[in-house]
């Protein structure tokens, strides 16, 4: 049986007090008498860096999701990743994906984590198409695989059309869309674009990406009022016409190397203020993805999935 020691849990027994205590004074939900395996297979898999620990749901569904999804994400005492992914069986299509943040809330769509599920399907012999469907919450997306002696080297995501309306997205104005408009966050006034890519973005341009204060910045944005489910805010610097710098506040899981649904949501937003053409590199902390969409169709994403490492998680008893 695996024991979290009381030092942990007692800030009383730390030397130094609070500064030592777990995230920094909040403290993991208990997972003590649940109904949980002992041990859950995993495999853990990154996008660009935009990494998550992989979970099959074949044989039996997994309980108590939200308190799992934050102690294995956990980067000291879990496996470490900006989430859980959970990958199944679909009565809608090939495969169901289910992906949740850090902080144990369920996100409706993740650009890099259905590659990762896409290279994980076909390298676990789940299945030998080259071209598959996933049901997300956001929903059906379809993947193409490119594969070389046996592995998958890249996919390309048929991401849907992004949507503009503040019901869609959601978000709470009273206007037709939120294309380059003001917003007043810390005290000052930003321009932004809003869309859904099956979760809710808002893209903000940027002269120079290093100078802002993310950690700072980034909750008060993804909690702003104008959207009653929160936000994921991509800052982007264009470079030129073709290539794009991005750094991403993801909610949920605060900034993270890379996010796919958010590189989406940033060509979007560049064609439709005019900055770069429908098809381009977006660089990010993690890796480069690239992107093309043309108005009124389709977003397509294209770029790598990398397996890490797998091992089995022993569920903490406390």
């Amino acid at each position: 049986m695996s024991e979290q020691p009381q030092a942990l849990h007692d800030e009383k027994n730390i030397p130094g007090g609070s500064s030592l205590s777990l995230n920094k004074g909040a403290s993991l939900p208990s997972l003590k008498g649940l109904d949980m395996p002992a041990r859950i297979p995993f495999t853990k898999m990154h996008g660009a860096g935009n990494d998550y620990i992989y979970v099959e749901e074949f044989d039996f569904p997994l309980p108590h999701l939200e308190a799992l999804a934050v102690h294995i994400s956990h980067r000291h005492f879990g496996v470490g990743g900006d989430g859980l992914v959970l990958i199944g069986p679909s009565s809608t299509a090939d495969f169901r994906m289910r992906i949740f943040n850090a902080d144990g809330s369920e996100a409706e769509m993740c650009g890099n984590a259905s590659r990762c599920v896409a290279k994980y399907l076909y390298e676990h012999k789940r299945t030998l198409k080259h071209e598959l469907s996933l049901e997300t919450k956001a929903g059906i997306k379809s993947v193409s695989l490119e594969v070389e002696h046996g592995l998958v080297r890249a996919v390309r995501v048929n991401m849907g059309r992004p949507a503009f309306s503040p019901a869609d997205i959601p978000m709470s104005v009273k206007a037709k869309d939120f294309i380059n408009q003001e917003l007043t966050v810390a005290g000052t006034l930003w321009r932004g674009t809003a869309l859904s890519m099956g979760n809710p973005h808002l893209v903000i341009f940027v002269d120079d990406l290093h100078s802002l204060d993310l950690p700072r910045i980034g909750p008060l944005f993804e909690n702003h009022a104008y959207f009653p489910k929160r936000v994921n805010t991509e800052f982007i610097q264009v470079i030129d016409p073709k290539r794009i710098v991005m750094r991403v506040w993801e909610r949920g899981s605060g900034e993270t190397l890379a996010c796919g649904t958010g590189a989406c949501a940033s060509l979007v937003a560049c064609v439709l203020n005019e900055k770069t053409g429908p098809d381009i590199t977006v660089s990010l902390p993690g890796g480069a993805l690239c992107i093309e969409w043309e108005k009124g169709g389709n977003v397509f994403m294209t770029g790598p999935a990398v397996s890490v490492c797998s091992g089995n998680y022993h569920v903490p008893q406390w």
